[in-house]
C-alpha cells in the first residue's frame, strides 16, 4: 500500500492510497504421451509429485494415453518449473522418456 502525504495546517497527514497488483501468471504442468513409459510409472509420478490419489492419477494417466497430454496441475511459474524438473529427473533416473512441460494458463 502506498501512502500519500497531504499538507494540512503545517502538518503532514498520511492517507492510504490504492495500489493495484495483479496475481502472478499461472502455468499448467502437463505430461506428454510416449510409447515407452509404463502406465503404472505415470501413476506413481502423479501420486508422488502432484499428491493425487490412485483413482485421480489413473484418470489423468488415461487422458495422457488417449489424448496425448494431460494437465497435472496449475501453479505459479517457479513451482511449475520445479515440478517439471522433478518429474523429468525422476523419469530419467528410472530410464523412462516421460516428458513433462509447462505452459502459461
Amino acid at each position: 500500500m502506498i501512502r500519500m502525504a497531504t499538507h494540512k495546517q503545517d502538518e503532514f497527514v498520511l492517507e492510504p492510497g490504492r495500489t493495484r497488483t495483479r496475481p502472478p501468471p499461472l502455468y499448467k504442468v502437463l505430461l506428454l504421451n510416449d510409447d515407452f513409459t509404463p502406465m503404472d510409472f505415470v501413476i506413481v509420478v502423479l501420486q508422488k509429485f502432484f499428491g493425487m490419489d490412485r483413482e485421480r492419477a489413473t484418470r489423468i494417466m488415461l487422458q495422457v494415453h488417449r489424448e496425448g497430454s494431460g494437465v497435472c496441475g496449475v501453479f505459479p511459474k517457479d513451482v511449475a518449473a520445479t515440478k517439471v524438473e522433478q518429474v523429468v529427473s525422476f523419469a530419467r533416473q528410472h530410464q523412462h522418456p516421460l516428458a513433462c512441460v509447462m505452459e502459461e494458463n
